[in-house]
């Protein structure tokens, strides 16, 4: 039998850009190597997170993967009736941005100008109707075999709100993708709640402190680093787009090293961060080139390009790394979280 290790998911929002992440899972459930203890996950990475869930309690790992690809086939089935598409320019040359699309620069526009309060009074959400659908939450309620958390926005007070399995829903899900921009603030027990990439992209803590496992493997989708600095309009809100959905994981990942450190030099005793291990999967060479509008490209050979980078990620990653599972970090927190060139 092999060695078998627990790690626990640390899986970031980025919308149609989560098929990168469905890519890794997909890789990781199929490896009896390795045993996913907990996932925390904000937006798309929430969504992929409720759906492995799901999946793990009707049928075990092979059921999480093909409750993935559904999921996922499904939102592409969907945006086929959407009118932001790429531009048969962009299909010739093979760029799948949505940069010239004109249903998306009018949408972009919309969102500039009008809240979503007025362009969609009704507050229709053919996402949340898809995932309601498709994903069974007594099913992921009852998944004792994954500690589940989920990261959304508290509106009135700006604080981080984890939503555990136990208390899991659609709207939780819905709530943690919701860019305010688009959609109206989700309500739960009273609380409105916006997308947790502001506050937790995704939230570290929970897995430190309520998983057994020491290591944590973050699946990173937003960029930390360009080589240029962007000068057109679009380029520039592409690259704050990405500033701010990474703030809070470096943050976070600063603040657990500061304390490891503290912890080793003072022989004092907290566990959860005391034995913390970091480690990467970062989507950076499978999004080069690639702007904040692909995003909401849900073309299927889109999602299948990006789920296929995922796997390829993934694999690497347990060739360099499985080994040092449980020993060593292998993520160097200095050169890609704290250190300036």
């Amino acid at each position: 039998m092999p060695e078998t290790k627990a790690i626990d998911l640390a899986l970031q929002g980025g919308g149609a850009h989560g098929a990168f992440t469905w890519g890794v899972i997909d890789r990781l459930l199929e490896d009896p190597r390795i045993e996913i203890e907990g996932i925390s996950g904000t937006s798309a990475g929430a969504m992929n997170a409720v759906v492995v869930a799901e999946g793990l309690t009707r049928g075990g790992e092979q059921a999480a993967r093909e409750g993935l690809e559904a999921f996922w086939r499904a939102v592409s089935e969907a945006a086929m009736h959407s009118p932001i598409k790429r531009t048969p320019l962009d299909m010739l040359l093979g760029n799948w941005s949505l940069d010239h699309s004109p249903g998306y620069v009018m949408m972009d526009f919309m969102t500039r100008v009008v809240s979503p309060y007025q362009f969609n009074p009704f507050n229709l959400n053919p996402l949340r109707d898809l995932l309601a659908e498709l994903v069974d939450f007594e099913r992921v309620r009852r998944c004792e075999s994954l500690k589940l958390f989920v990261c959304a926005t508290d509106v009135k007070s700006g604080k981080q709100r984890i939503f555990r399995r136990e208390e899991m829903s659609a709207d939780a899900v819905m709530a943690s993708a919701c860019l305010p921009f688009m959609f109206q603030a989700v309500e739960i027990d009273g609380r409105a709640y916006w997308d947790g990439g502001y506050v937790g992209n995704p939230a570290l803590f929970p897995l430190m402190e309520e998983c057994g496992s020491r290591d944590i493997v973050v699946v990173q989708i937003n960029p930390i680093e360009r080589d240029e600095v962007p000068t057109s309009a679009a380029a520039i809100l592409n690259r704050m787009n990405e500033i701010t959905f990474n703030a809070s994981l470096i943050k976070e990942v600063r603040m657990a090293a500061m304390l490891k450190g503290l912890i080793s030099d003072s022989g004092m005793d907290i566990g959860c961060y005391r034995d913390t291990l970091f480690h990467r999967i970062s989507a950076d060479d499978a999004l080069d080139g690639l702007s904040v509008s692909s995003k909401l490209n849900a073309e299927w050979a889109f999602l299948c390009k990006l789920r296929d980078s995922g796997r390829k990620a993934c694999d690497a990653w347990l060739d360099a790394a499985f080994d040092d599972l449980g020993k060593r970090s292998t993520l160097d927190i200095d050169s890609v979280y704290l250190q300036q060139e």
